[in-house]
């Protein structure tokens, strides 16, 4: 034979003409019974299953010469021969043994010693490419294939080569050499999973170089990293995908492949029709059956790999890193289980089974612990009965494992912090963290956070009465915030769906069965809710609302359809007796009007309690909304009903909108009143809708043919006074936002402020209310609800006091903007945005133009004074300008019966003024001036008006008038009182008022009782004070600016005209009482008390709030008492249970004559948060309190005596397994508990200097347990690692989420990678610890199992280096199966590592 040089000769077995030999399938038996019994992996390993996604097919193919266009050469790399000479000779004594048919052993071991002695590496490159361009197809006889398999035993040639040239010659022509197919596959069975002594061979880098040149693996995947452990990956990836086209070939089912093609050649280029005995029929019919076998060996073969313990794992690892190439693999084995006959031949393999390795969904890097330790953590991982049934019988029930939803819950519910940012994609991306985390279903998951949700309203289902409403805004967080949050986990879904549908359409019957998964586990979770019926009691104010979704629902299946409308005249007298509803009802009618669900809920068994009975008196007027959408007029009644009444769908606050934006004046000023109305605070299903089109209202455009000098705005006046008005309560304020919609709303005050705060008051409108209205009037409703949307009213003293932020890092108008222009600029750029945009009004567009503070000069101007008023104090007034003539006509104003006098209030660098001769009427003339200038000059006029007050010139009710009288005028003029007063409280220069009841109010009728009420709800809530001082004949005394802003408030009724005003003054006066010396604030309380006694219980709770500010060990007292309430370890019968219910109780208020319930230790420290200044102390408190409650729970899952003899047994742990699984499951609580508060107290920056600091030098200097923990064996130190491990990873997720899409998830790899790198180094023995070494263990692989198990995307992020030290590390602790499963999820870059790993392990 001729020798052969160029590739493609090689490729297509060109032998000059020599006659193609067939070796009959006797051959193939004869050849292999030769050899010593073919070796088998065990019958487990064989067993071992593999999980197998479904992605789209591949896309890049070559070889346009092929028949099919898809097809891929397999050029053979030529022989690069050290010596031409030796290669010729080994060609020659191979020729020489094959023609006197030597021993197969005697010619491999002098082709060893000759190689030897050449100095040729072994195995060699070379000697295989000679090898199998030798047999294919010049010399394809048995003793050929002898040589073949005997120079493979004897490690000469390397396998995985051969086997790679081998599969570029032979299963093209595997029909014209059937038995050299067989041959083929007989090798592979037998070399292919002897991975791991070539993996340690000396020439492997150069061995899988040349398998990569051979199959073109680099070009094929196209993977950016080429390194042995990727192309391993690839080889075996490649060998099994070949045969399944192959087997799909024979069959012929290519056709029935989305490509319709085979990617890897599986037919020859030049096919051999005039081959030896191409038409002998003998011949031809023993041909066939063997190919059939060989179709039959080779699905045998595919199954093989798929279940083969290091196989699965390396095509584990395919499936994760080459998604696209994975999935056009698995179509064509569905294709294969779904139509093959071949398969349905074979005895211990049926399409069902493949089909279910195509689609297994268990893990592949299961990671079976090494120790008892591992086993008890992963049970506890598994969310399993047992840890539940544990967690019971410890008064933790299985809602408490969504305790942080609860305290979420509750802290947005604290009106003092208006939130920048969504409560619905707050709440979206904890329940997600929870959910991975926790393990559960999304049907559980769904569950949690309604229970959560309904938990909250019963706490304020009959609420003591305050200046702060909340039931509302608590039913707004039920039914429209936590059902917006469900709707975008569900659309999450349908989103990622949409995009693999796009990607791939042959999917879409596949994933419309799909797209209902997480829908149908909100059925489920709503079906289940009707068993929590003393959650689903109804507050008596929305009894009505109740009543009409139950009666839609019997309407409905009674077949008597009406419109929606129609259910708004239907009352309690029109219900059937026994048809009486509950919250579940509201929470279902909010789900249909989300799409969430449709109608069939009203057949649901139980959900109406009656479908026969019909209404007993059925009205025959009809509805205000309907009439409206039917065209009728909008006539007072109709405007009163439909401002009641919220709409129940989109289209009809659309057509209020419409209205709005087209109607006359009057309809205009209508449908602004009705917008604001029942619609905004209780149309819970189109609420965001209602919100954003006031807004878009708020914002008009310029119109076409506007000419005028002035802003266009001005003539929007009385439609914005209402709007404005009509937004401006408590409740409604925090619906927005909750919403997330406070960057828009400020964006659209801003122009409005700067337009009519750049107005003269002249002249003045006079709407249909047939009130004057002027410019000032709507620029002070405007600037006082926007000036609520930041922390104005926060004290200076905050930012002024410590190490904390400077002025200038506080929340402001600027701040607002950023985030407005963000949002908007963001929004669109995800598919889950795209979904999001359909909920959306098509009226509702807002420009992704920014706007900047620059746009808004004057209100720029007045915020950079009022920083400056916190900063300094006051100068600059000079006598003759603008400003000091409006300060003396302020002055004139305020005090018109002093000035009269002969002590006249004058400002401080006026001089003698003649203000003082001043009438009324010249005052008023003066201040015909925009308010803007006005706010410039407040600031004097209070330090005119203070100082003459603090020398005598004026009583302390004077002053309280003439401030009154200054608010009267221009209500914005609070925000400057607020800001004056309190800057000046905190530079301590003013002298005391004594509180006497002459000069100033006394508190002296209450103020005892009070301070023993505050001392009460401390020790209840287990907080001991003892330098709190209660009662003494020190008269009280305020600071002078304190004192006037206290009187100043008293003179205001409580009644609709003053709330507006108690709302910007009150949260300011209760922050400002807060940072005064003790005991300003029960000071406060008691006068106010005196005022408004039904607001005695909230005040005296208020009060109680404010030894917090000053005490640190109170709130670490506090802390303590979070935890043990929590977790049942409290002698105090009140908390002994537990869970939820302890922590977070029922709120606040006497329910028992002559005292006071006893707050709930999780509702005080959620409303003293925000006031601990030093809120970095807090992450280290927590810290140490979760130790001391491990050692606590420890001690009592499992008593002294059992630990005892624990430490005497060789399986100590194992002794105690089902009390350790009930301690471990109680831990994990307190770390979800000890995660959150960390989380609500700092947010991502407490948590990233937790994750960054804390814990490395936590362990570095050795904090933890005390001698006692060490000394239980090792036991309580393992709960500790294991707790650190899970409260660390639960700070990540609900700071950064579980995926990527929060803004705060851009923060999370480099704060994670150098957590991790930490790790690492600790693990190389390049960082020396303090703490005990079984503690650092258990954090270890706790803190890895979890990030595996829960947060897999997390290890994506973290530097491939990293992973691999740590992945060593784990190695040395015996984790092999946690350090796989961590490399195996580091993506390509460690996907060689991880592949290495499998087989070094060979698991």
């Amino acid at each position: 034979m001729k020798r052969v040089k160029d590739t493609r000769n090689i490729f297509t077995g060109a032998v000059n003409g020599k006659k193609l030999i067939e070796v009959p399938i006797c051959a193939s038996s004869a050849f292999f019974s030769l050899q010593s019994k073919q070796s088998h992996r065990s019958e487990s390993e064989n067993k071992a299953k593999l999980q197998i996604l479904s992605f789209p097919p591949p896309c890049n193919e070559l070889n346009p010469n092929s028949s099919s266009s898809k097809v891929i050469p397999m050029a053979v790399v030529p022989v690069h021969q050290p010596s031409s000479h030796l290669w010729d000779s080994v060609l020659q004594l191979t020729k020489s043994a094959q023609d006197k048919n030597s021993d197969p052993l005697l010619w491999a071991l002098q082709l060893s010693s000759s190689l030897n002695s050449a100095a040729v590496p072994l195995p060699s490159v070379e000697l295989a490419h000679l090898l199998v361009s030798h047999i294919c197809w010049g010399n394809h006889v048995p003793i050929t294939w002898k040589f073949l398999e005997k120079a493979l035993t004897v490690k000469i040639v390397p396998p995985m080569l051969v086997l790679a040239l081998l599969s570029t010659k032979v299963v093209p022509n595997r029909h014209i050499h059937p038995a050299a197919y067989r041959l083929y596959m007989e090798l592979l069975k037998r070399h292919t999973l002897s991975f791991a002594s070539q993996l340690n061979g000396p020439n492997f880098q150069k061995i899988m170089r040349s398998i990569d040149d051979v199959l073109q693996l680099s070009q094929q995947y196209g993977l950016p990293v080429c390194e042995p452990g990727v192309l391993l990956v690839e080889f075996v990836f490649s060998i099994i995908w070949q045969l399944l086209e192959a087997s799909l070939d024979d069959e012929h089912l290519l056709e029935l492949t989305p490509d319709k093609s085979s990617r890897w050649p599986t037919r020859p280029q030049d096919m051999e029709i005039d081959g030896p005995d191409s038409f002998n029929e003998k011949r031809s019919e023993q041909n066939e059956g063997l190919k059939k076998a060989n179709t039959a060996m080779a699905i045998e073969i595919i199954v093989e790999f798929l279940q083969n313990k290091v196989t699965s794992r390396i095509l584990y690892l395919a499936r994760r890193n080459m998604p696209s190439h994975w999935g056009g693999f698995v179509q064509q084995l569905q294709v294969l289980g779904a139509h093959s006959s071949v398969l349905r031949t074979l005895k211990h393999i049926t399409p069902e089974s493949l089909l279910q390795l195509s689609s297994d969904s268990r893990r592949l890097l299961n990671r079976e612990g090494k120790t008892i330790s591992r086993q008890e953590f992963h049970a506890v991982l598994s969310f399993g009965s047992l840890m539940s049934s544990a967690c019971q019988s410890h008064g933790a029930s299985s809602s408490a494992f969504w305790l942080p939803i609860d305290l979420f819950l509750e802290d947005a519910m604290d009106g003092s912090e208006v939130a920048g940012t969504s409560a619905i994609e707050t709440l979206t991306g904890l329940l997600k963290a929870l959910q991975a985390i926790n393990g559960t279903t999304w049907h559980n998951a769904f569950l949690g956070v309604w229970i959560a949700a309904l938990r909250l309203i019963q706490r304020e289902r009959d609420p003591k009465e305050g200046p702060v409403p909340r039931l509302d805004t608590c039913l707004c967080m039920l039914l429209s915030i936590t059902t917006l949050a469900v709707t975008n986990i569900v659309e999450e879904e349908e989103a990622e769906l949409l995009k693999e549908t796009e990607r791939d359409p042959t999917n879409q019957g596949k994933e419309k069965l799909a797209l209902g998964k997480r829908r149908r586990d909100l059925i489920t979770c709503l079906q289940l809710l009707g068993d929590h019926e003393a959650l689903l009691t109804t507050p008596q104010s929305v009894c009505s609302v109740v009543n009409q979704a139950v009666a839609k629902a019997m309407m409905f299946r009674s077949g008597h359809l009406v419109s929606n409308g129609y259910y708004e005249s239907i009352g309690v007298n029109d219900m059937p007796i026994n048809c009486m509803g509950n919250l579940r009802h509201l929470i279902v009618e909010a789900c249909i009007a989300r799409n969430l669900l449709d109608t069939s809920a009203y057949f649901w068994p139980g959900y109406v309690r009656s479908s026969n009975q019909v209404m007993r008196n059925v009205s025959g007027q009809v509805p205000a909304w309907s009439s409206l959408m039917k065209g009728s007029p909008l006539t007072p009644p109709m405007v009163n009903a439909l401002v009641t009444t919220p709409a129940s769908s989109l289209a009809e606050i659309e057509k209020i909108y419409e209205i709005a934006v087209s109607g006359s004046d009057e309809e205009k000023i209508s449908a602004a009143t009705i917008l604001c109305g029942a619609s905004l605070v209780r149309g819970w299903n189109i609420q965001e809708h209602t919100c954003l089109f006031i807004i878009k209202l708020l914002s008009p455009p310029v119109p076409s043919d506007y000419s005028g000098s002035d802003s266009h705005l001005i003539s929007y006046a009385s439609f914005f006074n209402v709007l404005l008005v009509g937004v401006s309560s408590i409740d409604t304020v925090q619906i927005f936002s909750l919403l997330g919609l406070v960057p828009l709303l400020a964006a659209a005050l801003m122009p409005i402020c700067e337009v009519f705060g750049s107005s003269v008051p002249s002249p003045s409108w006079t709407p249909t209310t047939g009130e004057e209205l002027s410019c000032h009037a709507v620029f002070s409703n405007a600037f006082t609800l926007l000036l609520r949307l930041w922390r104005f009213d926060h004290p200076p003293l905050e930012h002024m006091m410590g190490d904390l932020p400077t002025v200038g890092s506080q929340v402001g108008p600027e701040y607002l903007l950023v985030l407005r222009n963000a949002r908007l600029a963001s929004f669109g750029n995800s598919p889950m945005d795209r979904i999001k945009s359909r909920r959306v009004s098509k009226f509702i567009t807002f420009s992704s133009d920014p706007i900047i503070m620059d746009s808004f000069p004057k209100l720029k101007l007045w915020y950079q004074q009022h920083q400056k008023c916190i900063c300094s104090t006051l100068s600059g007034l000079v006598p003759g300008t603008p400003v000091h003539q409006i300060v003396d006509a302020l002055l004139t104003m305020m005090f018109r019966k002093i000035n009269r006098s002969s002590h006249p209030v004058t400002p401080a660098t006026s001089g003698s003024s003649n203000s003082s001769a001043s009438g009324t009427d010249e005052s008023s003339i003066k201040l015909k001036v925009p308010a803007w200038d006005i706010l410039e000059a407040t600031p004097f006029v209070l330090d005119a008006a203070l100082t003459a007050c603090a020398h005598g010139r004026l009583s302390p009710r004077e002053l309280a008038t003439g401030l009154k009288d200054l608010a009267d005028y221009l209500p914005a003029t609070l925000a400057t009182m607020v800001s004056y007063f309190s800057a000046e409280v905190t530079r301590g220069i003013w002298k005391p008022a004594f509180m006497n009841g002459t000069d100033w109010p006394s508190p002296a009728a209450n103020l005892s009782i009070v301070e023993q009420q505050i001392k009460k709800i401390l020790a209840a809530t287990g907080v001991d004070v003892p330098s709190l001082a209660v009662g003494g004949s020190a008269p009280a005394t305020l600071p002078l600016p304190f004192a006037a802003l206290i009187s100043l408030t008293i003179t205001y009724k409580l009644d609709k005209a003053s709330e507006r005003a108690l709302t910007l003054i009150g949260p300011a006066l209760n922050s400002l009482a807060a940072g005064c010396p003790w005991p300003c604030m029960p000071i406060l309380a008691s006068l106010w008390a005196q005022k408004a006694k039904r607001w005695s219980d909230y005040l005296v709770f208020s009060a109680s709030q404010t030894v917090f500010h000053h005490n640190s060990d109170a709130v670490v007292q506090l802390l303590k008492s979070c935890f043990t309430s929590t977790l049942g370890l409290s002698s105090s019968h009140v908390y002994s249970n537990g869970g939820v219910g302890a922590l977070l109780g029922h709120g606040f208020g006497s329910h028992f004559s002559g005292g006071i319930t006893p707050v709930a230790p999780g509702i005080l420290y959620l409303r003293v948060h925000r006031s601990v200044r030093d809120v970095m102390f807090m992450t280290e408190e927590i810290l140490s309190i979760l130790m001391l409650s491990v050692r606590d729970i420890a001690s009592s899952g499992l008593p002294r005596e059992r630990v005892e003899k624990l430490k005497k047994t060789k399986y100590g742990m194992r002794y105690g397994q089902v009390s350790l699984t009930a301690a471990m499951a109680r831990v994990r609580l307190a770390a979800s508990l000890g995660a959150t508060l960390v989380w609500i107290s700092g947010g991502s920056s407490l948590v990233q200097s937790l994750i960054k600091e804390t814990l490395p030098s936590w362990f570095i200097s050795g904090h933890g347990l005390d001698q006692e923990g060490r000394e239980s064996g090792g036991m309580v130190a393992m709960l500790g690692g294991y707790t650190v491990a899970y409260f660390a990873v639960l700070c990540g997720t609900f700071a950064w989420g579980v995926d990527s899409a929060s803004p705060a998830s851009k923060r999370r790899p480099k704060v994670l990678g150098a957590h991790l790198e930490f790790l690492a180094s600790a693990l190389d023995g390049k960082i020396s610890l303090g703490c005990d070494w079984a503690m650092w263990r258990a954090y270890v692989s706790g803190f890895v199992s979890l990030m595996v198990a829960c947060t897999q995307k997390w290890v994506l992020e973290v530097d491939v280096e990293v992973l691999k030290t740590l992945s060593k590390g784990l190695r040395l602790w015996n984790e092999e199966e946690l350090a796989l499963a961590l490399l195996g999820l580091g993506g390509v870059g460690a996907m060689g590592a991880a592949a290495e790993l499998v087989v070094e392990c060979e698991f």
